[in-house]
């Protein structure tokens, strides 16, 4: 009987163990916090709409991810001065009566987006860049003051942080699933007249050279995204999160059926580097980019083949130091075929840097094959 009372005390101890370990890492996460700093996310079932399936309401969609979008309020103080005031003549004749500083305070508004229960918010880099105050307003009333937490201008995102107990998380899609045609919803906060939704299709996907930002690819879509929405959700017809709403295209300030926002599955890689490492690294060669226009193809006798020619190099860079020289045109880097500029410096800033690539390409009509360390892109 002995060994018997001995196996069932055992079994109990084990079952109450497990017990207290799953209640602590449900209620009480933070416990467990080992100082490395790691986003969690709630990701999306993978659920495929019908296709010709057709909807009278999106009601259920908007419910399920708008509490998760936020207001963002900034301010910050601008200091100015009468221009007149560096005039020495002025300045000799009146002293320094007209040519104090003067300060006012500015206030602008946008949107953001609640992506995980820690607290991490995630909205355009123009939104709150500049600020010296963030006031976040959420769907439910409450109001905090956030941190920024890092910023990316040349995606412009930024992610910043609120402190508040039970935040209603937005859940995660898969944005390369995307396709033209699909549904879509805008959440946001426009002209600041509150919480808004317009409803629209994707237009196309992969929009570039925009010059809204350094790398681009963005969705576009038809829904309204008027001034205020910026940072806002993109959603899908079932309610999880797709795209942040950046910009618009118009001639007026208002919507005309342009919209861009930016795919979730480039902003969640950005947020995730930043939250854990501090900020966005990148690689980075030093060379300056001339684009391949048809006649020049045609004098390198390239045919149909791609790349990009290079204009010029820094000195001591890291092209220089592998042995690139100004008029060698990259064909491929890492195996992949050069196709233009943007598709270049995706190629380049996409290595990590001290990681070594391969590049092929001409030099004096001859092939040539070179590796190369990337250094860190600088900001």
């Amino acid at each position: 009987m002995k060994p018997l009372r001995f196996l069932n005390f055992l079994f109990q101890s084990i079952t109450v163990g497990l017990a207290i370990a799953f209640i602590v890492l449900v209620w009480k996460p933070n416990l467990l916090d080992n100082g490395h700093k790691v986003v969690s996310f709630i990701e999306a079932p993978d659920v495929r709409s019908t296709p010709g399936a057709g909807t009278t309401s999106y009601a259920d969609a908007v419910a399920f991810a708008a509490p998760a979008v936020a207001n963002i309020y900034t301010r910050k103080t601008v200091v100015t001065q009468n221009p007149l005031f560096d005039d020495p003549l002025f300045r000799h004749f009146f002293g320094d009566r007209f040519g104090a500083p003067r300060s006012r305070q500015e206030t602008s508004l946008g949107s953001g987006v609640i992506v995980s229960q820690q607290g991490y918010i995630l909205t355009n880099n123009h939104v709150i860049a500049g600020a010296d105050e963030i006031e976040v307003a959420l769907h439910d009333g409450r109001t905090a003051r956030a941190q920024v937490v890092g910023t990316d201008p040349e995606t412009d995102l930024a992610v910043i942080k609120v402190q508040l107990d039970k935040l209603p998380a937005i859940m995660l899609g898969d944005s390369d699933r995307l396709r033209v045609g699909d549904v879509v919803l805008a959440i946001g906060n426009p002209f600041g007249v509150g919480q808004t939704v317009t409803q629209g299709i994707v237009s196309a996907m992969g929009r570039t050279q925009l010059g809204i930002s350094t790398f681009e690819n963005f969705i576009q879509t038809d829904a309204a995204i008027n001034p205020g929405n910026s940072g806002g959700a993109l959603i899908a017809a079932s309610g999880e999160l797709v795209g942040i709403n950046t910009a618009i295209f118009s001639r007026s300030g208002g919507s005309q059926g342009i919209g861009f926002a930016i795919p979730v599955s480039l902003a969640r890689g950005i947020m995730q580097e930043i939250v854990e490492q501090g900020h966005i690294r990148r690689g980075w060669l030093g060379i300056e980019i001339q684009e391949m226009t048809p006649a020049l193809a045609e004098s390198f006798d390239l045919g149909d083949q791609t790349g990009i020619i290079i204009a010029g190099i820094l000195r001591r860079g890291p092209a220089d130091r592998a042995g690139l020289k100004p008029g060698d045109i990259i064909l491929s880097i890492d195996g992949q075929p050069v196709q233009d500029a943007h598709s270049a410096l995706n190629l380049i800033t996409q290595a990590r840097p001290g990681q070594t690539i391969h590049i092929q390409g001409l030099r004096n009509r001859q092939r040539f094959d070179l590796k190369a360390e990337v250094s860190e892109r600088p900001t």
